[in-house]
């Protein structure tokens, strides 16, 4: 398909570097791994000596019905919402060149309690993606504002991504981060490297960096690592003293993108918390059997070593999920189906005690939950 030749000029940079070259021909930004693609003859304004302006977008909606539901606000067995109303305004050539994103969005994600548009939207604002980029050569480039993270094998909306869900490994990653980053291709290696707030937390104290190298027209293996300088004070929020690890192996070749990759996940010792690392893996795999059709998958497993995170399901915990995103796109409009299967080594000590466990299900005591999801939409 069309987005996977697009992905093989690009390949696991995490959408935060293109040439301006690349851009102008083919409009990367938003990154989509597929099997979705973005609109081949995206709108453009001529603004004379400044350049290009392309308007793209997207706008979908879903039907979810899972088992197990939580007692989160806007969490039921069956709901339709918005996932995408987004807008996106941006300069892809030239020494200064921008980046806007706006709108209303979901993010669904295996695991957690699903959270409406209306709610969701507020993480990252009604602007959640946001830079200007100076980009002195085709080959380095600084970018400043409101970044998609390094972090990861999978994007925050669910255009981007195989499946219409984010994944359990996805829940313990930054998704955008507040920043500044410099991107230098030399060769076949692509170097990132960035100063944020991490996981949004207003905090200009994370160090994340990439370097991805293409072993082949076919591979490319990364490595990709974000770390704290020093600790955030709020023992309350061990996500903001979180390190993230990766590494990413992607397969491009003919109708298959297969993606394996591996994450390290380390919170310190803070307060009264104990230490909590996890190490965790996943595959993420489309076929496309034709310009029309094609058929994605994930498979994932992660366990926890130690006492606090709020991203699992308590001491010692674990889990794994299996989803399957069967996927039509002709021209702008696409729709597309996900049957996931989550399972986690949940303890029950909560609710035995009267508090809300931290499994699924109404008292959280539960520790399977299935999902059938349908999202239509189009990509203008």
């Amino acid at each position: 398909m069309m987005c996977l030749r697009r992905l093989a000029s690009v390949l696991v940079v995490a959408g935060a570097f293109h040439s301006s070259v690349a851009q102008a021909a083919a409009l990367t930004t938003p990154a989509l791994t597929g099997p979705l693609a973005a609109n081949a003859n995206p709108f453009s304004l001529d603004a004379g000596d400044f350049g290009n302006i392309y308007v793209t977008g997207a706008i979908s909606g879903l039907a979810m019905f899972q088992s197990n539901y939580s007692q989160a606000p806007g969490d039921t067995q069956s709901l339709i919402d918005l996932t995408n109303a987004q807008i996106s305004v941006q300069k892809t050539e030239g020494f200064f060149q921008f980046y806007v994103q706006a709108g209303q969005y979901a993010t669904p994600s295996l695991g957690l309690p699903y959270q409406r548009a209306t709610t969701a939207s507020a993480a990252f604002g009604a602007i959640p993606v946001a830079y200007a980029k100076i980009a002195p050569t085709d080959n380095f480039n600084i970018m400043a504002g409101k970044l998609p993270t390094l972090i990861g094998a999978e994007y925050t909306f669910s255009f981007q991504n195989i499946n219409i869900e984010r994944g359990l490994l996805w829940n313990q990653e930054p998704a955008i981060s507040r920043g500044v980053q410099a991107n230098y291709i030399l060769g076949p290696v692509t170097f990132s490297l960035s100063l944020n707030d991490g996981a949004y937390t207003n905090k200009y104290n994370q160090l994340s960096g990439l370097i991805a190298y293409a072993v082949s027209s076919t591979d490319t293996i990364s490595a990709v690592g974000s770390g704290v300088l020093g600790t955030v004070s709020n023992p309350l929020a061990p996500v903001a003293n979180q390190s993230v690890y990766n590494l990413i192996w992607t397969h491009l070749d003919g109708p298959w993108l297969i993606t394996p990759y591996i994450q390290y996940t380390e919170v310190p010792t803070i307060g009264a918390f104990p230490s909590t690392s996890s190490w965790s893996g996943a595959i993420l795999a489309n076929y496309a059997f034709d310009s029309n059709w094609s058929l994605g998958g994930r498979a994932e497993y992660i366990a926890q070593d130690g006492g606090f995170d709020p991203m699992l399901y308590g001491h010692d915990s674990s889990a794994l999920s299996v989803t399957v995103t069967p996927t039509y796109q002709y021209k702008v409009f696409f729709a597309r189906a996900d049957f996931s299967y989550v399972r986690a080594d949940s303890p029950s000590f909560f609710s035995s005690q009267g508090f809300p466990g931290p499994g699924f299900g109404r008292s959280g005591d539960n520790t399977d939950q299935e999902r059938v999801m349908l999202e239509v939409g189009i990509l203008f």
